[in-house]
């Protein structure tokens, strides 16, 4: 009998559910519960921050706001990320951008009710009122909405390196160099009007194309394609990188993914 009870308890225990808390989480556990730390996105691997990503604006577009896809721009530059290697757990990479995911799960759960748990992230709030204002239609206007999905990133990017630096972590020489195409392109967004004036004095020279620098604002800081963000981080990257002919070819390859936008422009002003 004394060999039976342990026995009993080990079967009873078995068949009991492990809690939430307990399981491995992946990209989609989180994205279902709305509830993991930094910490516990900061230790997924980057296939399932870009799994969660995709699953948080499922959940958004079936639930709150249809259709939306207003966090693409982040997937392009986690694809980046995985391309390149970066963003191994415990790098200055990766705490940043836990900080950044966890501000857009901690707003998201804040607009659909799930919590008011913010996660002690300053983003959080700014992301669910720009999901509430979205939802009641106030940014339709890419003047008002960029500013606004600008300023939430902004301070969860903020936190995140918070995070960084509380885990000791530290950026190398190009980890550095993509942080401050991220931070233009931030500021672009927060400030499109600045941002338009930049690109007036400085497009042409820069590229030796004459575009036009509304419709490149637009496209570039489009939040519902991963492209330019994607396209951008690698011109960031080889020009950090010592070489002649890598920040020449991806420059090429942003214009030329640039270059439907272009073509669409010109079919609308012939039409």
């Amino acid at each position: 009998m004394a060999r039976l009870v342990p026995l009993l308890l080990a079967l009873v225990l078995a068949a009991l559910p492990i809690p939430a808390s307990a399981q491995e989480r992946t990209g989609r556990s989180c994205a279902s519960t709305l509830d993991c730390s930094a910490a516990e996105l900061e230790a997924l691997p980057l296939t399932e921050r870009l799994a969660f990503v995709r699953a948080v604006q499922d959940r958004v577009s079936a639930e709150y706001i249809p259709g939306f896809r207003h966090w693409r721009n982040i997937e392009g530059i986690i694809g980046f990320f995985i391309e390149k290697g970066f963003g191994e757990r415990g790098s200055w990479v990766s705490h940043v951008d836990a900080g950044i995911l966890e501000g857009i799960e901690r707003g998201t759960a804040m607009a659909l009710g799930v919590s008011d748990d913010d996660g002690g992230n300053p983003g959080s709030h700014l992301w669910a009122d720009y999901l509430r204002r979205m939802q009641r239609g106030e940014l339709t206007d890419r003047w008002t909405h960029d500013p606004a999905w600008g300023n939430a990133e902004q301070a969860s990017t903020e936190h995140g390196l918070r995070l960084a630096e509380a885990n000791g972590a530290r950026p190398t020489r190009i980890d550095w160099q993509i942080f401050q195409f991220s931070e233009l392109y931030r500021w672009m967004l927060r400030n499109p009007q600045a941002a338009l004036l930049m690109l007036n004095e400085n497009l042409d020279r820069a590229t030796g194309i004459p575009l036009v620098p509304a419709d490149f604002l637009r496209w570039f800081t489009d939040v519902t394609t991963p492209v330019p963000t994607h396209r951008g981080a690698h011109v960031a990257h080889d020009l950090a990188v010592p070489s002649l002919i890598g920040a020449p070819i991806s420059t090429l390859q942003l214009l030329l993914a640039y270059a439907p936008e272009l073509t669409r422009i010109y079919r609308e002003e012939t039409a």
